[in-house]
C-alpha cells in the first residue's frame, strides 16, 4: 500500500491543495452570505429564499464534498512513510488548524440552518466578525506547513 501512496503522491498532494482552495472559498465567502441575507432580509424579506437556497448549495455542493476530500487526501499523504516528523511539532499546529477549520465549518452549518428556519440570534456584525476565524486557522496552518517553526 505504502508503494502505491509514494506513487501517487504527487497527485494526492494536487487533489489536496485543491479540495482546501475550494473549502477556504466556502468558509470566506458563506459567512458574507448570511452578513447579507441578515441585512438585506430585514430591508428585502421577498430575497430571504434567495440567499437560503445560495447558502445551502454552497454548503452541500462545494463546502462539505471539498472539506471530505482534504480530510480524505491529506490523512492519505500523512500515511506516506518518512513525509511527517511525528517529533517536530508543526504537524500538531497545523492539526489545531486544521480541527478548528473542521468545526467551524460545523458552526456555518448550523447557523445556515438556523437562518433558513428564521431563528437567527445574530447580527450582520457578528458574522463579519466571525469571517476572520478561518483566515486565522489558514494563517497556522500555513506557518506551520512552509515555515516549520517547531
Amino acid at each position: 500500500m505504502s508503494e502505491i501512496l509514494v506513487t501517487l503522491y504527487p497527485w494526492i498532494k494536487v487533489i489536496h491543495i485543491l479540495a482546501v482552495i475550494s473549502w477556504m472559498a466556502g468558509l470566506l465567502y458563506l459567512p458574507r452570505l448570511f452578513v447579507n441575507h441578515v441585512e438585506k432580509g430585514e430591508k428585502t424579506p421577498q430575497i430571504i429564499p434567495v440567499f437560503i437556497e445560495m447558502e445551502q448549495k454552497l454548503l452541500r455542493i462545494i463546502m462539505n464534498p471539498a472539506m471530505i476530500v482534504a480530510w480524505i487526501a491529506g490523512l492519505l499523504l500523512v500515511s506516506v512513510p518518512g513525509v511527517v516528523d511525528w517529533g517536530a511539532g508543526w504537524p500538531y499546529s497545523k492539526l489545531v488548524g486544521i480541527l478548528g477549520m473542521t468545526w467551524f465549518h460545523h458552526w456555518l452549518g448550523r447557523r445556515r440552518k438556523e437562518l433558513a428556519a428564521g431563528e437567527n440570534l445574530r447580527s450582520g456584525r457578528d458574522f463579519r466578525i466571525m469571517n476572520e476565524v478561518p483566515t486565522l486557522f489558514m494563517v497556522i496552518i500555513v506557518i506551520s506547513v512552509i515555515a516549520r517553526p517547531f
